[in-house]
């Protein structure tokens, strides 16, 4: 960067990424708890299933992202969907190995894994 006005361009460029994707109605948001409750239960495998299978299928409207504890310590690995009409979904005991189901079920096709979630306990 070798001048003020690169650094705008660059700064309205990014606004204008930014814009797009909050204007999106559509988007659902993966959220891994990645606490150390998480990580220890084997969060990490599951984060990257998610991100890969997302990027894999191309999921435009996907955002896979990571938080602290998500307060359920007993059932990590936690995911949570959240939806563009603000459902939640609590995906628990999860799996790389179930990640596909869940993109393919319920990312892609709508329909909830219930046999994952909190309320199947």
């Amino acid at each position: 960067m070798k001048s003020l006005e690169e650094l705008k361009a660059i700064r309205d460029r990014m606004k204008s990424s930014v814009t797009l994707r909050e204007e999106q109605g559509d988007n659902i948001r993966v959220v891994v708890g990645m606490a150390t409750c998480g990580i220890a239960a084997g969060a990490r495998p599951v984060l990257s299933a998610f991100t890969e299978e997302v990027a894999k299928r191309s999921l435009q409207n996907v955002t896979v992202t990571q938080t602290g504890c998500i307060g359920i310590c007993q059932y990590e690995p936690v995911v949570e969907v959240y939806e563009a009409d603000g459902k939640k979904t609590t995906y628990i005991k999860m799996t790389a190995d179930k990640v596909a189901k869940v993109v393919t079920d319920h990312l892609v096709n709508g329909n909830v894994v219930k046999e994952y979630t909190i309320g199947n306990l």
